[in-house]
């Protein structure tokens, strides 16, 4: 990743970052969503509880209810997912469709 961007520089990068996660991990634990323009959402979504098997036994166990993170692409990473490759043209397309 350094090689494709030699003007990020990890000192000025690192703090950002530091900052960055935990603020959407507070925003996710309390039920936010987080969206992050052109890259895509991140949601919480909450599992309820069930009845599963143990794969080992067979026996009927109770799986307690869970939330997860949910990512939904946005459309400039949904465009790099169908292409297979980081198409810099066409992402660059869409940001500036998306601005």
């Amino acid at each position: 990743m350094a090689e494709q961007s030699p003007h990020l520089y990890e000192k000025r990068i690192g703090p950002v970052i530091l900052t960055i996660i935990p603020t959407m991990s507070y925003a996710l634990a309390r039920g936010e969503r987080v969206e992050l323009h052109v890259f895509g959402a991140f949601e919480v979504t909450v599992r309820v509880a069930r009845s599963g098997r143990d794969p080992r036994t067979g026996e009927t166990v109770q799986v307690e209810a869970r939330a997860s993170v949910h990512f939904n692409p946005g459309e400039a990473m949904g465009v790099r997912l169908k292409l297979g490759t980081i198409d810099t043209a066409a992402a660059a397309d869409l940001l500036r469709k998306a601005s």
